[in-house]
């Protein structure tokens, strides 16, 4: 008897993970599909991952909260292992970030901030090693400036207090990143664990424009600062994470 290829196993688990009536089968068959792309320490071969990666998308539209919940783990293991992936799961994060179950939404923002400063990182050692960045990352960005206006809203909308206050991490993580600072002057390394400088960032990079970003993330700043006055009434905790 013939036995299927990995890709023809995992394409098959998907579609019972999408398909199948019973929770339990949709959630064993997702969980092995995560088990097969990161069972070690290597990426996944990106060819099985490109025909995957189509069909774990349509899971953002799936009817069981933990189906949504294990496809965004999924595609933060993805998009931190496949940086190109990328481009195609931000979509799904920004979607998943406003889902109705509180919990796909917050682990939707928490695997956001994850990416967003992996890839921070990624395009400024991409230009100062290569004088280039790759189209990949200038339309991840594109997306993550979307995912921070999204941000922005979600911290205003009557949403549940968990889900707001990431949001707000969020949109901190997005001013911190990109205010300089002058005690490091190091610039971008590979591997190197220590955090992002907006200093790194050449005036000629073609995505990350220092000057435009450091006053993208000031105005941002001060729109959170303005959250504070009389006219808005935030609940307690986020007019306390506000002001911290």
């Amino acid at each position: 008897m013939a036995t299927n290829s990995p890709r023809e196993l995992a394409l098959s688990l998907v579609s019972a993970a999408r398909d199948h009536p019973d929770l339990t089968v949709k959630l064993s068959s997702l969980r092995q599909v995560k088990d097969m792309l990161f069972s070690t320490e290597q990426p996944p071969p990106s060819s099985i991952v490109a025909d995957l990666v189509p069909y774990l998308v349509e899971l953002q539209f799936s009817n069981e909260r933990l189906v949504r919940k294990l496809l965004v783990e999924i595609c933060e293991e993805i998009g931190l292992k496949l940086l190109d992936y990328s481009p195609v799961l931000m979509p799904v994060l920004l979607l998943l970030s406003k889902d109705d179950d509180p919990g796909v939404a917050r682990q939707s923002i928490l695997t956001s901030m994850k990416f967003f400063s992996t890839i921070v990182e990624e395009m400024a050692f991409q230009f100062h090693q290569h004088d280039k960045v790759e189209r990949w990352a200038g339309e991840v960005w594109t997306w993550i400036v979307k995912y921070k206006d999204a941000m922005y809203s979600t911290l205003i909308e009557p949403l549940s207090m968990g889900t707001r206050l990431l949001a707000l991490k969020f949109l901190e993580m997005y001013v911190l990143v990109f205010a300089p600072d002058t005690n490091d002057s190091d610039n971008p390394t590979e591997g190197k664990d220590h955090a992002f400088n907006i200093s790194w960032v050449s005036t000629s990079h073609p995505v990350l424009d220092p000057v435009a970003v450091t006053a993208e993330s000031n105005k941002f700043l001060f729109s959170l600062v303005d959250l504070l006055g009389p006219k808005n009434s935030l609940p307690g905790p986020l007019t306390i994470a506000v002001v911290n």
